[in-house]
């Protein structure tokens, strides 16, 4: 009976995670209550995961990450990406390599995030669509996280499982010789053949929504001096029928849906346009109209200069997501004012301000330039634009590495557990002040830690339950039909749907008791089995809902959601070729 109540509850929270209408930290607190109510967990238990040394670990490194991010060090490298050449294939390989590089060290979404700004100019700059750079260097995100211990959650809670088997747990290294391999096949493939999969978000169909970075939704409003009253549609787009779309007009209160090119505009009309940045700002000049809101929060700040207009993309811890900026009185909530909105499905079909926000959103903000970090952070939106991005100090820089490096000698040394020389290395990060004090908390991803601490007594419910034991015993029926190393194949394989739909962490702490168990059934050691676990559940590469990195790049890249799994299926596939064999060689059964 036990054993049928975890399946059920499991199998809602499944639903739930894949649903996706509740944040799936929510989901497994409800799913520990649930267990804790029904008995299967006891309650002295039932919090006990918040202490686990991988949920330490995984909010420390989440803080020195952001630390190295404040620093500038990858900055530096950045500078030297335009030494590269035009060359796609070759752009694409380094900035990938160098993601993947920085992500074995670092936050994943952290990583990506520095470079996206440099993946949208160099696209720019050669001509190319957006969509071609950035989900390659979304993948090698996910693929550099492998190399390391630190280089995503799954590797430090599937470091923690070793120690039930009675070995060490993994050590910071210990998975480079798989996953660097495993990065390398990977990057190689994103930057030779995987951009080239990519749909191209560009074509010669003028009906077809399209999406380019710059292009957005905004609202303009008919001044009493402007040009424009009196003409109808056709005459405001003669000449810029390529570069803007009037999508609606709101009248006295009343929104016209697509107005037809004899429509006569008059005073006061607002206009919904979708343009970039700069056809806008000439329309705007040229016919004398005012953006909506621009020039009221322009009067409520007394120097002009103090006024950036930045862009923003939503992340999906946002408190945005879900919420329109008139439910949140996001203007006096957080100081900022909304010009535009831009989303690559281009499925906006209210007025900006009455648009419910999604995760990948990217905005065009006003607001005061000295607070401009503190009110992106603080609604979770990460800048795109150069201008936000703030570089570190060369000293900074260097104190950061050394404080990094010196945390990473001592895990290695034995000398420190990881999860006592991070947050050592979190404090000094702190103490040196190269991350604000305020900025401790803020950078840690609380629905991750809270995901983990409760889904780790979950986890040991379906274990204790027996129903690890009958996935088990399934797996196995036709175990002895076929060779032993087909089992990691399976596991791989399974891990890896599973991740496609829920938060990875979760994916393994599930299946690690699974993959323990068959170990012990075939009397294997358990370390190939973990390791095929943990390439699994890193290998997020078929959806955007997998990954956040996978998230981040939707936007900005104009992707739909099958665009994903025509490069990532192959990559999944070539993951697998390259990663059992590797397994085997280092890891033997």
């Amino acid at each position: 009976m036990e054993e049928v109540t975890v399946f059920a509850i499991l199998g809602l929270s499944l639903l739930f995670f894949i649903w996706g209408k509740i944040r799936y930290d929510l989901v497994a607190l409800m799913a520990l209550l649930t267990l804790t109510i029904l008995g299967l967990t006891p309650f002295d238990e039932a919090f006990s995961g918040f202490a686990h040394p991988a949920v330490i670990t995984v909010a420390a490194v989440l803080i020195v990450s952001k630390s190295l991010e404040n620093s500038g060090i990858v900055h530096v490298i950045v500078r030297l990406m335009d030494k590269v050449g035009k060359n796609t294939s070759l752009q694409i390989a380094a900035m990938a390599g160098i993601v993947a590089l920085a992500s074995g060290f670092m936050n994943n979404i952290g990583a990506l995030a520095l470079f996206m700004p440099v993946a949208i100019q160099i696209s720019r700059k050669n001509k190319l669509s957006p969509s071609l750079v950035l989900m390659p260097l979304a993948f090698a995100s996910l693929l550099g996280g492998l190399t390391t211990l630190i280089g995503t959650p799954p590797n430090i809670i599937i470091a923690t499982f070793r120690s039930q088997t009675g070995n060490a747990p993994f050590g910071m290294f210990d998975f480079a010789p798989v996953g660097a391999g495993i990065a390398l096949v990977g990057v190689l493939f994103v930057a030779l053949v995987g951009w080239r999969m990519i749909p191209r978000r560009k074509s010669n169909d003028p009906n077809e929504a399209l999406f380019e970075i710059e292009n957005y939704i905004t609202e303009v409003k008919i001044e009493p001096n402007s040009d424009l009253t009196g003409k109808n549609i056709r005459q405001l787009l003669l000449g810029n029928e390529e570069e803007m779309k009037v999508l609606a007009i709101v009248r006295d209160k009343e929104r016209i849906h697509a107005p037809g090119p004899y429509l006569f505009l008059k005073e006061n009309d607002i206009l919904i346009l979708e343009s970039n940045t700069e056809n806008l700002d000439e329309f705007i000049s040229n016919h004398e109209l005012k953006l909506v809101g621009h020039e009221d929060f322009s009067n409520a700040v007394e120097d002009e200069s103090e006024i950036s207009i930045t862009e923003g993309i939503i992340q999906e811890n946002s408190p945005l997501v879900g919420q329109t900026a008139a439910n949140i009185h996001m203007r006096s909530r957080y100081d900022v004012n909304l010009l535009a909105l831009s989303r690559g499905d281009r499925t906006l079909i209210k007025r900006i301000d009455h648009e419910v926000f999604r995760a990948g959103d990217i905005l065009l903000l006003q607001l005061r330039s000295s607070q401009l970090s503190d009110i992106l952070n603080e609604m979770k939106c990460l800048p795109l634009a150069q201008r936000s991005v703030e570089l570190g100090k060369p000293n900074r820089s260097l104190l950061a590495l050394g404080i990094f490096i010196s945390s990473i000698l001592l895990v290695v040394a034995g000398w420190l557990p990881v999860e006592i020389a991070f947050t050592l290395a979190a404090m000094l990060m702190v103490f040196t002040k190269i991350l604000p004090l305020k900025d401790f908390y803020t950078s840690i991803d609380w629905p991750v830690i809270v995901l983990l601490g409760a889904m780790i007594p979950v986890g040991t419910a379906f274990e204790t339950s027996g129903a690890a034991a009958s996935v088990t015993e399934l797996m196995l029926i036709y175990s002895d039909s076929f060779p032993a190393w087909t089992m990691l194949i399976v596991l791989m394989l399974t891990t890896m749907l599973l991740s496609a739909v829920i938060n990875n962490a979760a994916t393994v702490v599930l299946m690690a008791p699974i993959g323990l168990q068959i170990a012990e059934s075939m009397e294997f050691s358990a370390d190939p089995f973990l390791m095929s676990i943990a390439i699994g559940a890193s290998s997020s590469f078929l959806t955007p809902i997998g990954h956040q990195s996978n998230t981040l790049v939707l936007g900005p890249g104009g992707y739909r959601f099958g665009d994903y799994w025509k490069p990532g299926l192959p990559l999944t596939l070539l993951v697998v070729a390259v990663g059992v064999p590797l397994i085997l060689l280092f890891w033997p059964l």
